[in-house]
């Protein structure tokens, strides 16, 4: 079996290895270089360009949707994504979109959510391996223990989580809305108390802005808890002039160090709202590239960190995923049943009036959480 996958790829990759350069794909897909020129060196854009043409037009002829993560490489975000940003985002998107495919450009629990809000559709996620650190640091059994040890209060969910947990917990949150989840849930329940779950550090950065008192698992973001509060004073120090902005995965420190925390979407919001002249986004590499693409007049420095998973997803093996349906996303009936119930009532919430913001010189509580 393991030599007849090793064979099937590289079959796929000589596909895609055959695609070339034509004047006819140069034409094509001009508009897309038109965003890219200034993020990309003019040479790799024969590369790209080829299978961006494909993969538009496989989509086309399979009534297909691309829904890319705001972590994706530029070429996948400008080039073949149908609808980006961030989890909320893309969750709403799979919710309505009425494309009979969709292919998740990002990693493999956002797939199984969108699985779960269309179950009638083919979801495919391009690489089995493309997982997530805070999805593998809990499980349903872990959330069942949690619910046994806090009895009669609700359970919140961040989504990036498997379906399985998503099926234990009461309702879902993603970073742009976490607070008001929170207090949402809490005044539905009549209760001074929640359980956030998984992302330790969100948990702590959500508490200081909540009366909510906050019950936390110690779940964290390979890529977000690597920032310290040193690399922002060092940052300060070699450009003083740049505007830094941190993820609410990050520590506290790192948000008490920087002029403002937000969601990816309130990052974004930020930057091209008020167009800063040097803007430093502590959070995933590809953010700031895709970003950059919308604020030129901004520059973006990069003392970012690389998602090993997010990386996994490649023009390529998106293009292979359309071309042979590979690999379909399957949820156990039972568990997508009671996961969709959590993810709809997150989706049925009004949207925040304003991006959440994290940032401590704003907070109006300075509390510790409780860490199970």
């Amino acid at each position: 079996m393991n030599g007849m996958m090793g064979h099937n790829m590289a079959d796929s990759s000589g596909e895609a290895a055959r695609l070339i350069f034509t004047p006819e794909v140069e034409a094509e897909t001009a508009p897309v270089w038109e965003r890219l020129r200034a993020r990309m060196p003019a040479v790799e854009w024969p590369i790209h360009a080829p299978l961006i043409a494909a993969i538009n037009r496989l989509k086309r002829s399979k009534n297909a949707v691309i829904l890319g993560h705001n972590y994706m490489t530029p070429e996948i975000f400008h080039g073949v994504a149908d609808f980006v940003g961030d989890s909320l985002a893309l969750a709403r998107e799979a919710a309505r979109t009425d494309a009979k495919i969709i292919v998740q450009a990002g990693v493999r629990f956002m797939a199984e959510t969108s699985k779960v809000l269309s179950p009638d559709k083919t979801v495919l996620i391009p690489d089995l391996q493309a997982g997530c650190s805070l999805a593998s640091s809990i499980t349903a059994a872990d959330v069942r223990l949690i619910r046994s040890r806090y009895p009669g209060l609700p359970v919140v969910t961040y989504v990036n989580t498997t379906a399985d947990v998503k099926a234990e917990t009461d309702i879902c949150c993603t970073s742009g809305n976490a607070v008001q989840v929170v207090e949402h849930i809490a005044r539905q329940w009549g209760v001074d108390r929640v359980v956030l779950l998984p992302d330790e550090f969100l948990a702590r950065n959500v508490a200081r802005q909540t009366s909510i008192q906050i019950i936390a698992w110690a779940g964290r973001c390979e890529v977000h808890e690597r920032f310290t509060g040193r690399q922002i004073d060092e940052l300060r120090v070699m450009y003083p002039h740049a505007q830094v902005l941190a993820h609410p995965e990050c520590p506290p420190d790192v948000l008490a160090a920087s002029d403002f925390a937000g969601s990816t979407a309130a990052m974004t919001d930020y930057v091209t709202r008020l167009k800063p002249r040097q803007v430093v986004l502590i959070t995933e590499c590809a953010m700031a590239d895709n970003v950059a693409s919308e604020s030129p007049e901004t520059e973006f420095l990069r003392p970012c960190n690389l998602c090993p998973h997010m990386k996994r997803i490649t023009l390529t093996n998106i293009y292979d995923a359309l071309r042979t349906d590979r690999y379909p996303v399957e949820v156990d009936a039972n568990v997508a049943v009671r996961a969709r119930r959590a993810v709809q009532q997150m989706i049925d919430l009004p949207p925040p009036t304003a991006p959440a913001r994290y940032d401590l010189v704003k907070a109006r509580y300075h509390v510790n959480v409780e860490l199970i």
